[in-house]
């Protein structure tokens, strides 16, 4: 294929075991409900043959997707070489029907194994994953809305990889205005709907993976009232799909470009015509008009979540290559012998500061991975719940709501940031192809930007989710954290980290207030200069929180490892990680509540015309 075809993708599954098993007890819910056929041994033995998946067949084509890219050949896009026998294999192998209901044909996994699956995934080969990604939460939003028949005729042919899926929101005059989206839909004599209009950024919108794509496509029908509440949803397919399930003419859809972008170019991002021959027919998802917007924010949380994913398999894939060149690259000797030009070179690992960039990138890997599986958890939680015990499944649900723009926003900042400083690791080296984390840092840097800009999920947390509930939910976040802090504040080694996050609790709890009272007293307009770094505070509570509850399992655990065992290095591991963040990262959410407290209009008051003088 090409001496490119190389794996530089890497995993530590023992990190994983311990984020599921022992941190967050994922043993407690296998066995019973709706996860009686799931036990821990299955869970270790899947977790076991994703990793090789990502090694064998999803790692070896990222470099070679990434310096290829997509191009459209009479039409349609062509994927670089590999994808398509890795989409084979991928749904040959039943990878992406883990979590799909068993009716469905899936095998109704815990959605905590589902993350760890997509952050592996993601970490091989973001730009290939967006694909099934996409066609996957396609199929989730039609399962939850769709009809009968829309189900029947569209749900077993995305499962079995033979159809794909992609959401269709922007438009080139409304870019994340969605209210201002003008594609239209008209209604036909037998029920379904002539689409007319243009789609820009549609991942996945083309590819030559599978022989249909069914496009869920947001358009406004006649006489609908303006805004999001005038939008509905539509599913239209590439190819028109005949009343016998088989496959009929073309439907007017096509790829009017791809974009040539600065990352994950093996995944298409298409602009998309929808009807340009007045020939495009839609189905309106569960024959329910104007509820588009409700109906695609299932499949934007979900994608929501999934980008953090992205995230947590970028920085952590980056985080492992750096520390493996660390210790095999020698140079420089260590500090103790910085005079003596006899003096053995030394690894790069033994210098202090790039130990200092490890050990933040292991705690932003560890802790984002812990802020990710514990909303997963939640997830799971609601859903066995839910009929039996309402009011915990409520407590959990709200959790996810509150978590999710946390999830997304953090994880996608800090992947960038992460694989930043794996390029700083690396040196001169780490800015060349010849190593792979030049390719995660451009990769990560779309993360921040879709799905909802970082700046969108701040103020949905801040103008939305903090409220939500009369508060209630932000309440149990801010509670769950004080028990922690109480039960831990004589920590034998932890105390000390444990005071800082008794501080940045209070920070936060006190940023929590001002910005509500900068609602009620009409200084609305101090929210969005605040909102980012609200989100990064209240994100840096949680993860801190998280690696001290890990490194308080760990410490509970050394006494029963002898030192010579490759647990009680790892259990230390979790110990100086959690007190670096708490210690080193921590301290800035205090610092962030006091600037916010000065309630600076720098930005707002400067004149336009200020900026620059060109």
């Amino acid at each position: 294929m090409s001496t490119q075809a190389i794996n530089r993708f890497k995993v530590d599954l023992r990190e994983l075991q311990f984020v599921l098993f022992e941190h967050f007890k994922l043993g407690d819910l296998l066995g019973k409900g709706r996860f009686e056929n799931w036990g821990v041994d299955e869970v270790k033995m899947v977790m076991g043959e994703l990793a090789r998946f990502s090694r064998e067949t999803l790692g070896p084509i990222n470099a070679i997707g990434d310096r290829t890219g997509c191009k459209i050949v009479d039409g349609r896009v062509i994927t670089p070489p590999g994808f398509k026998e890795a989409w084979d294999k991928l749904f040959e192998e039943g990878w992406k029907t883990l979590a799909a209901p068993a009716e469905e044909g899936g095998q109704g996994a815990p959605f905590a194994l589902v993350a760890l699956s997509e952050e592996m995934f993601s970490g091989a080969n973001c730009a290939f994953n967006m694909y099934p990604g996409l066609a996957y939460g396609a199929a989730e939003l039609i399962h939850e809305f769709g009809t009968e028949g829309q189900k029947k005729a569209f749900l077993p042919h995305i499962y079995n990889g033979r159809w794909a899926g992609t959401m269709c929101l922007t438009e080139p005059q409304a870019g994340s205005d969605v209210g201002l989206a003008r594609s239209s839909a008209v209604k036909n004599p037998d029920g379904t709907y002539a689409i007319r209009g243009t789609k820009i950024f549609i991942s996945g919108g083309d590819q030559d993976l599978t022989e249909n794509v069914i496009h869920l496509v947001l358009a406004r029908i006649e006489g609908a009232p303006p805004g999001t509440k005038g939008l509905s949803l539509f599913i239209v397919p590439r190819i028109r799909v005949n009343d016998d399930g088989g496959l009929g003419e073309l439907n007017d859809v096509a790829v009017a470009s791809i974009e040539h972008k600065m990352g994950i170019n093996g995944s298409a991002t298409c602009v998309l015509s929808f009807g340009e021959n007045g020939q495009c027919v839609g189905e309106l998802v569960g024959g329910v008009e104007n509820a588009g917007m409700a109906q695609m924010f299932r499949m934007m949380n979900r994608a929501r979540i999934g980008v953090g994913l992205q995230g947590v398999g970028i920085m952590s894939t980056a985080y492992l290559n750096a520390l493996e060149y660390a210790r095999d690259r020698k140079q420089g000797a260590h500090i103790t012998r910085w005079k003596d030009p006899t003096a053995p070179r030394a690894s790069i690992l033994e210098h202090a500061d790039v130990r200092r960039m490890l050990l933040e990138m292991k705690a932003k890997v560890e802790g984002t991975r812990a802020l990710v599986i514990k909303l997963t958890l939640h997830e799971d939680l609601t859903r066995s719940l839910r009929g039996v015990d309402d009011e915990k499944a409520a407590y959990h649900f709200g959790q996810v709501e509150l978590l999710t723009p946390l999830v997304k926003s953090y994880a996608s900042d800090q992947a960038f940031r992460v694989a930043e400083l794996a390029v700083q690791v690396y040196g001169g080296a780490g800015y060349t192809q010849d190593y792979p984390v030049e390719q995660y840092c451009r990769d990560a840097k779309i993360f921040s930007i879709y799905e909802g800009t970082n700046h969108i999920q701040a103020m949905d947390l801040v103008g939305r989710k903090l409220g939500q509930n009369g508060g209630r939910h932000t309440q149990e976040f801010l509670g769950d954290i004080q028990s922690f802090i109480d039960a831990h504040r004589e920590h034998p080694t932890l105390k000390d980290a444990v005071r800082v996050l008794a501080e940045a609790h209070e920070a936060v709890g006190g940023t929590v207030m001002r910005l509500l009272g900068w609602f009620q007293s009409g200084q609305i307009q101090l929210v969005p200069l605040a909102s980012n770094r609200f989100l990064e505070m209240m994100s840096e509570l949680a993860v801190a929180w998280l690696l001290l509850q890990a490194a308080s399992v760990a410490e509970a655990a050394l006494p029963g490892v002898s030192a010579d065992h490759p647990d009680h290095a790892f259990y230390e591991g979790k110990r100086h990680t959690a007190i670096f963040f708490a210690k080193n990262i921590l301290p800035g959410v205090v610092h962030k509540a006091q600037v916010l407290t000065e309630g600076d209009t720098s930005a707002i008051d400067i004149p336009d015309a200020a900026f620059a003088t060109v």
